[in-house]
């Protein structure tokens, strides 16, 4: 009898296909019946360097033939400071110290921890259509879809939501959007919590899980200049959109803005459970010892894959490829457009891309995005994901190694799915 390879699996996991995978290499996945997939999800924005890159791979091996573990309140070792370093010249200006976790959630969490401790306030300003994880107080920052939330109630407190431009959906203009949201949110800071107890603001420069939406840089520019005026710390969650995903090492960094706290996790070990917070010395110093901490946070794996990756994404001429990538892919997309009604808008930064999908009255249109991923998976062998509040947004990730033959194939691929499942 054929045993049922799940049967010891919990089923809350939502599965985007039940492909069993035995190899990959670059942008190619590899099933246990040796058919290739074209993988346009990176494990979700995790490996930006590629699968397997021989760089990364090589890092780790070397570090597993001498140590797995060296949990850090016992023992220091010689991958913790390297990788710091790197990351302190690679982050914005003013981000100079670290903490090590293992995930986004996890990272998202301890900066709010920082927040807290360092500014003495008890309340924190998230955005419509934000997604930080999923622990509890994370869902409690997430709203990106009720899905994540149901059933867990009651959530943390202390977690008020400002609205954010989302244009495609409110059909303002970006200025009007941006105007709006601005207003809004000093709104609230007059009617449910004075600034006094805002210890921080945590924003997505590009929204995730709610539809991969750039926030406008004036936008940005308006939340930080409240910030630094009602002492206020901007928080980056750039879990998704960090290690040039979006065409620049971070998002924000396409806004050239500094944030107080920048939070990563995904991309920035190509496949390790590994995470850190970075914010200045001054600020990190407001952080009491023993406050905070963790046994695998700065394991000696992560950090070696971390610092291979870094090292590939920052080598010559890789994010330069990154950006000419997700060019040819936006054109693509465009084009497509001007051809396909179903496409309502396609929006990004670098391979960081979006597609909404709606229908002949221009509302989202789910049924039909998960008819165009089946037919991505089984009939062109393109793996890819939906997001945004409806599940009507096909996201574009690839790992940023992609080939420009790759891209066009994603393209055609796309071209087919969208006319077999025209109605």
């Amino acid at each position: 009898m054929e045993r049922n390879m799940d049967q010891h699996l919990a089923d809350v996991w939502f599965k985007v296909t039940d492909l069993q995978v035995v190899s990959a290499s670059a942008a190619t996945i590899t099933t246990n019946d040796g058919t290739d997939y074209l993988d346009l999800t990176s494990g979700i924005g995790v490996v930006n360097t590629g699968h397997c890159h021989p760089k990364v791979v090589e890092a780790v091996r070397e570090q597993a033939g001498r140590f797995l573990h060296a949990q850090v309140n016992c023992y220091q070792h010689d991958q913790l400071e390297p990788l710091a370093t790197r990351l302190a010249e690679v982050t914005p200006d003013g981000i100079e110290r670290f903490f090590y976790a293992n995930s986004g959630a996890e990272a998202t969490e301890a900066a709010v921890k920082l927040a807290k401790q360092a500014t003495g306030k008890p309340n924190i300003i998230v955005f419509q259509g934000s997604f930080h994880g999923r622990s509890h107080l994370t869902m409690a920052m997430t709203t990106s879809k009720a899905v994540y939330r149901a059933g867990y109630a009651p959530l943390p407190s202390g977690v008020l939501v400002a609205p954010f431009p989302y244009t495609f959906l409110t059909g303002e203009d970006e200025a009007t959007a941006v105007a709006r949201c601005l207003a809004a949110f000093d709104l609230l800071l007059t009617t449910q919590t004075s600034p006094a107890e805002v210890a921080a603001v945590v924003i997505e420069p590009v929204l995730g899980e709610g539809g991969y939406v750039p926030a406008p840089r004036a936008f940005l520019e308006g939340l930080l200049e409240r910030c630094r005026a009602n002492g206020i710390l901007f928080v980056a969650d750039e879990v998704q959109s960090g290690f040039g995903r979006t065409g620049e090492l971070f998002a924000i960094d396409h806004a050239e803005l500094q944030p107080d706290v920048l939070v990563m996790a995904k991309g920035i070990a190509s496949g390790f459970p590994m995470s850190a917070i970075g914010a200045s010395a001054e600020l990190m110093s407001r952080w009491p010892v023993g406050s905070h901490g963790g046994t695998y946070g700065g394991n000696p794996m992560g950090c070696a894959a971390a610092l291979a990756t870094i090292d590939v994404l920052t080598g010559p001429g890789f994010l330069d490829h990154a950006r000419e990538r997700g060019d040819q892919f936006l054109a693509g997309l465009q084009e497509r457009r001007g051809r396909h009604r179903a496409i309502g808008e396609n929006r990004g930064l670098g391979l960081m891309l979006a597609t909404e999908v709606v229908d002949d009255h221009g509302r989202p249109d789910p049924a039909r995005t998960a008819a165009i991923l089946q037919h991505l998976l089984h009939e062109e062998r393109v793996v890819a994901m939906s997001c945004g509040p409806f599940g009507s947004t096909l996201r574009w990730i690839p790992p940023l190694v992609v080939t420009r033959d790759e891209v066009d194939r994603a393209l055609s691929a796309l071209d087919r799915a969208l006319e077999a499942t025209a109605g």
